[in-house]
C-alpha cells in the first residue's frame, strides 16, 4: 500500500488493477450498438457500391458515341434494384437511375439535363467532356476491408459504415457497471428547499452523465449520511467499480474510508501528490474496485478525469487516454509549483494569428464549478515547475 502516490504511480496502479478486472466481450445487434467501444474489429462483408453505378439521371452510354447532336437508340432501362441486364452496342444508350446498376459497355452517363429525349431516341444537347458520373465498384469500401478497428466507439457514423458493410451485429466490450456514491449529512437533491447548513449534491449527476460519455453504465447510489452502516448499506448493489465523493479527508466526520476498510476492502494508494485532488485513494475487494473522490466539487472534477476515465479504459481494454498531453502557448504568465502535480483549469482556443493559445482561468479555488461551464483543458504542471511567462510552451490535458 502507498499512502502518497504520484500521478504516474497511481495512473500505473489504476491501470494494473482496472486491465486484471477487464470486462468481456457480448455481440449486440447494431441497432443497440451506440456509444458501445468495440472488442473486434468491423469486417465489410460486401463491397460499396457492389458493382458500378450511376451517379446521376441519364442515359448509360459509350463515350466514344459523344458528339454534339448524336442520337442514340434507348434499349432498356436500368434502375436501383433492378438491373437491366443489357449489354450497350455502339449508338445505344439505356435510361437510368440515380444508384441504378451500369449496363455493360457503358463507360459513361449523359445526364438528363445534357440530352433531349424523342420516343426512344435521345439527342446529345451539351459537349460532353470526359466519361463520368460512374461511382465504381469498392468506391468506398471492398469486401475484406475493415470498415471500423477495434477499440472504436460506435458512433452514429460507425453504425452507418458498419450497416453498409452488411453487418447485423457487432462484439463489443461489455460496459462496467460504476456505482456513484455521494456522502455528506448536508448533501440535499438538486431542486430541495435548502435548509441551514444544506447544500445541493451538484457533482454525483455529473460524474454520473461522464461515465455514460465514457460507455460504462452509471447506478446512482445516492447519497449517503454520515454513518459507516449507511455507506455500507449503499454499497451493497453489485457493481464493478464504486466511486465516492467526499469523505476522503482525515475529519472525524469523514467515514468513508474506514466504512470501506470494516467493508474488507484492502488500500492500495491513500493519497496522490495531485493539485486539487489529494485526498483520491483506491481500494479493493475482489472482483470489486473503489475509487474515492474529494467532496471539493471542482477537485472531484479533475480527478474523475485524470483517474476515473483510465480505469474505464484499462476496464474496457482500451488505450487510456485522458492524461494523453499536448501542447499550447500560455496567454499569462503562471507562478512556480509547489511539491505537488498541478492541474488549472483552462479555455484552449486559436488565436488570431492562427497559434492555439491557452488561458488558465482567474480562480482555481477547488470549490468552484462554474470554471467548467466554458473550460476545455486542463493546464499540467510538474511539482516544484519553475514559473512560465507569458507566450511559452505548457503542456494541456483536453477534457473528455
Amino acid at each position: 500500500m502507498i499512502r502518497m502516490a504520484s500521478v504516474e504511480q497511481a495512473l500505473a496502479l489504476l491501470a494494473e488493477h482496472g486491465r486484471a478486472a477487464a470486462m468481456g466481450v457480448e455481440t449486440v445487434p447494431l441497432a443497440q450498438a451506440e456509444g458501445r467501444r468495440l472488442a473486434e474489429a468491423v469486417v465489410a462483408q460486401v463491397s460499396q457500391p457492389p458493382a458500378d453505378v450511376s451517379a446521376m439521371d441519364g442515359y448509360a452510354v459509350k463515350f466514344a458515341d459523344m458528339k454534339m447532336g448524336a442520337a442514340l437508340k434507348v434499349i432498356g432501362e436500368s434502375r436501383a434494384g433492378t438491373p437491366s441486364g443489357l449489354r450497350l452496342g455502339t449508338g445505344e444508350a439505356v435510361r437510368i437511375f440515380t444508384g441504378a446498376y451500369v449496363p455493360e459497355g457503358a463507360d459513361h452517363i449523359l445526364i438528363q439535363e445534357d440530352a433531349k429525349r424523342e420516343g426512344d431516341t435521345v439527342t446529345v444537347t451539351f459537349e460532353q467532356r470526359k466519361p463520368e458520373n460512374i461511382r465504381r465498384a469498392g468506391l468506398d469500401f471492398l469486401r475484406g476491408q475493415t470498415l471500423v478497428p477495434a477499440g472504436h466507439v460506435m458512433t452514429e457514423g460507425a453504425i452507418s459504415l458498419a450497416a453498409a458493410g452488411n453487418a447485423a451485429s457487432v462484439a463489443v466490450r461489455k460496459r462496467p457497471r460504476i456505482g456513484v456514491l455521494a456522502n455528506g449529512d448536508e448533501l440535499m437533491p438538486p431542486g430541495s428547499a435548502l435548509g441551514p447548513g444544506q447544500i445541493v449534491n451538484s457533482i454525483q449527476p455529473a460524474l454520473l452523465a461522464l461515465i455514460r460519455r465514457w460507455g460504462a453504465e452509471p447506478i446512482n447510489l445516492g447519497a449517503a449520511r454520515d454513518d459507516q452502516a449507511d455507506v455500507i448499506k449503499r454499497i451493497s448493489q453489485p457493481c464493478d467499480v464504486l466511486v465516492t465523493i467526499g469523505g476522503a479527508s482525515v475529519g472525524d466526520h469523514d467515514v468513508v474510508r474506514s466504512a470501506f476498510a470494516n467493508a474488507g476492502f484492502t488500500p492500495v494508494f491513500e493519497k496522490i501528490a495531485v493539485k486539487p485532488g489529494k485526498p483520491t485513494w483506491f481500494s479493493k475487494r475482489a472482483p470489486q474496485l473503489v475509487l474515492g473522490l474529494p467532496g471539493n466539487p471542482a477537485a472531484a472534477m479533475v480527478t474523475a478525469q485524470l483517474f476515473l476515465r483510465p480505469l474505464v479504459d484499462a476496464l474496457m481494454s482500451t488505450p487510456p487516454s485522458a492524461q494523453a498531453t499536448q501542447r499550447a502557448h500560455t496567454n499569462q504568465a503562471l507562478p512556480a509549483t509547489a511539491n505537488r502535480e498541478e492541474y488549472l483549469r483552462a479555455i484552449l482556443a486559436i488565436g488570431a494569428d492562427g497559434r492555439a493559445g491557452v488561458t488558465a482561468a482567474e480562480n482555481q479555488d477547488s470549490s468552484l464549478l462554474s470554471p467548467f461551464l466554458t473550460a476545455n483543458v486542463l493546464i499540467r504542471r510538474a511539482p516544484n515547475a519553475p514559473a512560465v511567462a507569458a507566450g511559452d510552451l505548457v503542456d494541456i490535458v483536453v477534457l473528455a
